[in-house]
């Protein structure tokens, strides 16, 4: 099973809110996933993400692969854990 940590879309129309989640990568974008991981608004200002590096780093120890999207949010929130 390959595993992919990508955006979920929740919320409403014009209103976007997704959850970072890990999921079998042959699912369907908004279908059920293994775990969440953290949180994105895009309609937030400032740090609009929230992110759990120790269950990310897991997933990402096992191979699964992140989106474009997540992983720039890891690369981020390394950044900002690191400071």
């Amino acid at each position: 099973m390959a595993v992919a940590l990508r955006l979920n879309r929740q919320g409403t129309k014009d209103r976007p809110y997704y959850k970072i989640v890990a999921v079998d990568s042959r699912k369907r974008r908004d279908g059920r996933y293994i775990e969440q991981i953290g949180t994105y608004d895009p309609l937030k200002e400032g740090a609009n993400y929230d992110l759990d590096l120790e269950k990310a780093d897991k997933w990402l120890a096992v191979g699964a692969q992140a989106s474009e999207t997540v992983a720039s949010i890891i690369r981020k929130s390394r950044t900002a854990a690191s400071k």
